[in-house]
Formats: C-alpha cells, sequence, structure tokens
C-alpha cells in the first residue's frame, strides 16, 4: 500500500509497487524516515501535510534498515536514467492541456496524477474545478471491513485537510470556475473548510461555490432528537462562517429538524444561493416552510415533514423538485411570485388513504409550466385525471411530460387527459416499471401499510374524436406487445396527426431485482417487431423504432 501524504490516499499496491512508487515519487527530494502505517483507508488527517509546496508520497512498508534504503537510491537513479532517455510524455504536454484533462475526474484522482513528475506537483495549486467528496474515501459497501465513527473523522478531517492545502496555496489570479466539497458535518472539520471558502471568495473569483453535508448517522437511524442536534450544529457553523455561506452558490443539507426561522435564516445568508436542496430536512411536523430569495434558481425537497412548502418570493426560481411529501394538506406546495418558474418534478410513494393531487388546483397560480415530471415509484396513481375545462388553462403552455415508474400491468389510457387538455404538448414520456428494490412485496406488510393492490385510475375520454397537432414524439420504457400497450400507441396515433417519431424501449433491468421481473414480451426479431406494426393497423415503419 502506498500513501500520499497531501491527499492522504490509499493506492492499493503489490509491495514492489509500493517500493517503486516511492522511489519515483520522491526523486530528488531529501530521503525522509517513516514508521510503518497500518493497513487502512487513510491515515490520520494530521499526516497529510505539505512541505514547502511539495506533495510528497511515500510507501506503507517499513523502511527496515539502510540497506534498504540505497537500495531505493539506486533504483530511483536508474529510474531517472530510464525517463531521460524515454521521455515522461505525460508531464511533457503543457499546462492548459494537463489541467484540462485533470478537471475531468475529481480532485483525488489529479492530485494521484499529479505526483508523477515535480513540474506536475504545482498543477494542483492552479486547479480552475475542485471536487472534494468524503464518499471517495469510504470503503466500498461490500468490502469485509468495519466503517465505524472513528474512520468517519479521520477522512472527514483528510479532506478539510486537503481543501484548506488546495486553496491557501493558490495564486490570486486564477479563477475558480467550480468549488464543490461534499462532507460529513463535523463543527472543527467544516469549520476549517468554512474558513478557506471565505479566503478563497475574498482574494480570488469563484464562479460557483457548492457544499453538501452528510451526517454522521443515515436519515433511518436518526432519532427527532439527532435531527434537532445537527440543525444545532449547522446553524452554530453559519454563524462562525458568515462570509463562506454569503458566497455559496449551491447547498444541500441533510437530517435536519430546523426551529421556525431557521431555514429563512439561511436563505438570507447565502446571498448568492443558486440552489438549494433539503433531505429529511423540516422544521417540525406539520410545519409550514415560506421561502423567499432574489437568487435562487433550483430548489429541491425530500422527505420533509412540512404540511406545505409556499414559494412566496421567488423572482429568478425556475425549476422545483418535491419528493415524497406527507399528504397533510390537499397541495403540498404553494406557488406566489414565481415569474420564471417552468420546470416542476413531484415524486411519491402512495398508499390508498392518500388523497388525488388535482393539478387544476395545485398549479391555479403557476401558469408558465413547461415541463412536468411525476414519478409514482410503481405505486398507486396520486394525480386526477381531470376535464380539459379544468385544465386547459393551467397546462396550456406545457411542451413536455414525463411520467416515471408507472405500475405494471395497469390499464395506461388514463395519461390521454393531459394530451386532451395540453394542446402545445411536443413530447410525451412514459416508463411502466415495478421496481421491486423500492418496492413493499410482503403481502401482509403492504395491507398493513395501506398499499393498494388495484392501481388501475378510471377514467373517460372527454371528447369522442381527440386531435392533437403539436405532439411530435412519444417514448415508451417498459414496452410490452400486450393488449395495453398497443391500444395505447394506436389511441395516441390516431390523436396525434403530426407524429414524427414513437420510440419504443424494453424494461428496464437492475441487477438487484432482475430475478423477480415476469419474463419480457418485448418483440425483439423482425417478425415480432412486423407483427407489432401490424396491429398497430397503420403504416407506420418509418415512425414506429423498436429502441431495445
Amino acid at each position: 500500500m502506498s500513501y500520499c501524504v497531501f491527499c492522504g490516499i490509499i493506492s492499493r499496491e503489490t509491495e514492489a509497487e509500493a517500493e517503486e512508487s516511492f522511489s519515483f515519487c520522491n526523486r530528488g527530494r531529501k530521503e525522509i524516515d517513516f514508521e510503518e502505517w497500518e493497513e487502512s483507508p487513510i491515515k490520520e488527517a494530521t499526516s497529510i501535510t505539505s512541505l514547502k509546496g511539495q506533495f510528497f508520497c511515500f510507501s506503507g512498508s517499513a523502511m527496515k534498515n539502510k540497506k534498504g534504503r540505497r537500495g531505493r537510491n539506486k533504483a530511483t537513479c536508474n529510474e531517472d536514467a530510464a525517463c531521460k532517455a524515454n521521455g515522461d510524455r505525460l508531464s511533457r504536454l503543457p499546462n492548459d492541456l494537463l489541467l484540462n484533462i485533470l478537471e475531468r475526474v475529481e480532485t483525488f484522482d489529479a492530485l494521484r496524477a499529479c505526483i508523477l513528475s515535480k513540474r506536475m506537483l504545482q498543477l494542483p495549486a492552479m486547479l480552475s474545478q475542485i471536487v472534494i467528496d468524503v464518499g471517495s474515501l469510504v470503503p466500498d459497501p461490500d468490502s469485509s471491513r468495519e466503517f465505524g465513527i472513528r474512520d468517519v473523522a479521520r477522512v472527514n478531517g483528510a479532506v478539510a485537510k486537503i481543501t484548506d492545502n488546495i486553496l491557501w496555496m493558490r495564486s490570486p489570479g486564477i479563477t475558480i470556475r467550480k468549488l464543490n466539497v461534499r462532507m460529513v458535518l463535523r463543527h472543527y472539520d467544516v469549520l476549517s473548510v468554512g474558513k478557506s471558502f471565505a479566503h478563497a471568495m475574498a482574494t480570488q473569483k469563484v464562479q460557483k461555490a457548492e457544499i453538501e453535508f452528510m451526517t454522521e448517522k443515515a436519515c433511518a437511524d436518526c432519532t427527532p432528537a439527532d435531527l434537532v442536534d445537527f440543525a444545532k450544529c449547522f446553524n452554530t457553523i453559519l454563524a462562525d462562517c458568515l462570509d463562506a455561506f454569503a458566497g455559496l452558490t449551491r447547498l444541500w443539507l441533510q437530517n435536519m429538524r430546523f426551529g421556525e426561522g431557521d431555514i429563512p435564516n439561511v436563505l438570507t445568508t447565502c446571498k448568492r444561493l443558486k440552489s438549494l436542496r433539503l433531505s429529511y430536512c423540516d422544521s417540525g411536523i406539520r410545519s409550514v416552510l415560506c421561502l423567499e430569495h432574489a437568487q435562487l434558481v433550483d430548489l429541491e425537497i425530500d422527505y420533509g415533514k412540512f404540511e406545505k412548502v409556499v414559494l412566496n418570493w421567488l423572482p429568478e426560481l425556475q425549476q422545483v423538485t418535491y419528493n415524497n411529501w406527507c399528504s397533510y394538506d390537499d397541495e403540498p406546495l404553494s406557488f406566489g411570485f414565481v415569474p420564471q418558474l417552468s420546470k416542476l418534478s413531484l415524486a411519491k410513494i402512495a398508499v390508498c388513504s392518500d388523497r388525488c393531487l388535482e393539478l387544476s388546483q395545485l398549479l391555479a397560480n403557476f401558469l408558465s409550466i413547461s415541463e412536468l415530471h411525476l414519478n409514482f415509484r410503481s405505486e398507486k396513481i396520486w394525480v386526477l385525471p381531470e376535464c380539459p375545462k379544468l385544465l386547459t388553462p393551467v397546462l396550456g403552455k406545457l411542451r413536455l411530460v414525463n411520467l416515471e415508474n408507472l405500475p405494471e400491468g395497469c390499464d395506461i389510457a388514463w395519461t390521454m387527459f393531459i394530451l386532451e387538455a395540453a394542446p402545445v404538448l411536443k413530447e410525451l414520456c412514459i416508463t411502466v416499471w415495478d421496481h421491486w428494490c423500492i418496492m413493499v412485496t410482503d403481502k401482509e406488510h403492504r395491507k398493513a401499510s395501506g398499499y393498494c393492490d388495484n392501481r388501475n385510475v378510471e377514467w373517460k375520454p372527454s371528447v369522442s374524436i381527440l386531435k392533437h397537432k403539436n405532439l411530435a414524439k412519444l417514448t415508451i420504457y417498459g414496452f410490452q406487445a400486450d393488449d395495453n400497450f398497443i391500444r395505447y400507441v394506436r389511441r395516441v396515433m390516431v390523436a396525434a396527426v403530426n407524429m414524427e417519431e414513437i420510440s419504443l424501449h424494453d424494461r428496464m433491468v437492475w441487477k438487484c431485482c432482475s430475478d423477480s421481473d415476469p419474463k419480457t414480451r418485448y418483440p425483439r426479431t423482425d417478425e415480432e417487431r412486423q407483427h407489432v406494426i401490424e396491429e398497430l393497423g397503420m403504416d407506420l415503419h418509418s415512425v414506429v423504432h423498436f429502441r431495445s
């Protein structure tokens, strides 16, 4: 194993390769004695240091005696000679090209590459895109090695020190196009990163500054007290790092229960914020969240216990995503002054007792919607098919609709209500899929939790003959050669008089749950596909495309 003192990353090499790595990475430098390091994903964060602006990589094997060191020095000389003879093709590239390559990978990987030569050691301080993710230092989930709280502290400290080293060494003349750090919410580590962010923002131009906070406990393991404690910790950090948060453009918070005015205070502090994501965050059960911000463009909320989210004054907001709201109220969202908002994404695992959402009511004050994404998570359809008289006033500008994870085995004809009410719709995409990984399959559990076994939707067409002049593309994922799908495609073709493309895909297959999927009836041979086209009853060879 070899370790980089700057980035703290283990390189899983053989003992011989580690020896080679040591001599190569420390070429031309003063020899340093190190104690033998135990096997771990990263050593103590205090070992992640820089010396005179140089980054050092050393072997995890002990330097047992002077003879071993002399042998390595000899290998170094031989390698130097070989390098001069053959040339180091990578390090000979011009800096702008090297930086372009390094910025296409995570910063940890870029640091690994930069130990190839002395000249490349200067490049981390010249990166214009910096992405540092604590997840890169965590073992794979299938690893047999346990990863405890001490390991979390160690890798999180490493993230803090790496961020500090890169940001404090930079030349003020180099613009940072993107600065993204993902780390665990631990006070001293985040405080250190906050100071580094503030320093970078004060000394150079930072176009995008993004930070994502995880917590030491997963959401499923958090008690109400944990949520409150995590929120208090964040509020303390916010107060201590006002300059850093004032310059943030993206913020992602997880597993926090705030006080009533805390989230508005976050928005007031983060004046440049463009994107906000709240996962398992709220201000208490059945609380109402009112949002106002002059710059916010993108808002995403996952699994909050809010009774309602009020988008009160957000003049730059363009996109809202709300996943798995609690059905306390008929409408989970209220739209105030949102003149730029055009894209809405809603996702929910609904049970029988959940009320169906009426789009005519939800979107009554939101008449500019052009993209609508609804994800039903393979369970109950929670949107009510309404008549065009009610819906057309709110869907008059709708151009793209994506209906995801409709339950298999159910009639999909009800989705035609969107064509009836959206006259300028250009594209309709439907995914029919039972995703067994997220579905509750035990019958007793389903019954006790209120899941619906009959997931069909009642719908009747509002007109006997529908003609839609703008729909040009229909995409179906999960298409099967049965009456349900063939009737549906035929119905859409009759209605869409200017259809240009119908793309039919087989159902998605994930390794984790592929054994639970029924046998596919997707047409694969030329004969099967020809039969489907004949069943549709039209000459559609130029329009229908089988994509799987």
